[in-house]
């Protein structure tokens, strides 16, 4: 446990690495940063992400625990202003009209991935008996339990929840259908989501995500890539080729802007699959 003290010393050097960063100074951004890494290898300040979007460091697996958990307890009293009212969010809607469109529920279970605040959890209060929730940040779990519409709410990393989670009886819950709506941008590799997601739903039942996306030559010779704004993008025909890998079927999948970020749309992927027959 950090101290008073090395708090301090670690909020230094971060704020001076942000601003050399934001001066266009990348070594002297890239020094302190390190700096950071070496003295909380946890990451807190999300760092790690901040020099793979410099180009300075191969992108990490997916953003760090800590780094998450800390920004969004930070933001939990205003980010349902920061999210929608100042970003535009609104995949939760979008994801309830797909769900419409194709025709698919009522659902008997609903696990909600990176709940947050329970916007998902509102937009398919009409269509799911029993949902359940999962975040990182306690913060933010306290709010989507005041929204009253999950049956069960957990703090955990969505990865790890899908892979290790039973009931106190030791058994591992099954659902109809898994939402993670605005959880991607969070993790880098995709495999371990999408393969934990397949072994928590009976054949036939569904898996729905959104990404945020690049141009073709920001991903190189790789599956995914940091962008400008410090959030993971994901190359479509990797996601499509690990949700076949995982044995899904591919139900929809539509361009949309995922959010606003200085007034320009940024653009995703929202996939809904099913969980093959055989």
């Amino acid at each position: 446990m950090l101290n008073e003290t090395d708090e301090d010393a670690l909020a230094e050097v971060y704020n001076h690495g942000l601003e050399l960063e934001k001066k266009g100074d990348h070594d002297g951004a890239e020094r302190e940063y390190r700096k950071l890494l070496e003295m909380d290898p946890s990451d807190p300040g999300g760092v790690s992400i901040r020099l793979a979007a410099m180009g300075r460091m191969a992108a990490p697996s997916k953003m760090p625990d800590a780094y998450v958990a800390t920004l969004f307890d930070q933001h939990a009293d205003v980010f349902d202003d920061i999210l929608v009212d100042q970003l535009g969010y609104c995949v939760p809607l979008l994801l309830r009209e797909r769900i419409r469109k194709l025709g698919l529920g009522p659902f008997e279970t609903l696990l909600d991935l990176g709940c947050g605040t329970g916007l998902t959890g509102i937009a398919f209060s009409d269509c799911a008996a029993r949902m359940t929730g999962v975040d990182l940040s306690e913060r933010i779990v306290e709010l989507a339990y005041d929204r009253e519409v999950y049956e069960d709410l957990y703090i955990g990393e969505a990865v790890e929840f899908l892979q290790e989670f039973e009931e106190d009886d030791g058994t591992r819950p099954m659902y109809d259908f898994i939402a993670a709506t605005d959880v991607f941008p969070y993790l880098g590799e995709v495999r371990p989501i999408i393969s934990a997601a397949a072994d928590r739903l009976p054949k036939g039942r569904l898996f729905a995500f959104s990404t945020e996306t690049l141009p073709d030559p920001a991903f190189a010779d790789s599956c995914f890539a940091v962008g400008p704004k410090n959030r993971f993008a994901h190359h479509l025909p990797h996601l499509l080729s690990e949700l076949e890998h995982a044995g899904f079927q591919t139900l929809s999948r539509e361009d949309i802007t995922v959010r606003l970020e200085d007034g320009a749309p940024v653009p995703g992927h929202m996939i809904v699959s099913k969980k093959r027959d055989q």
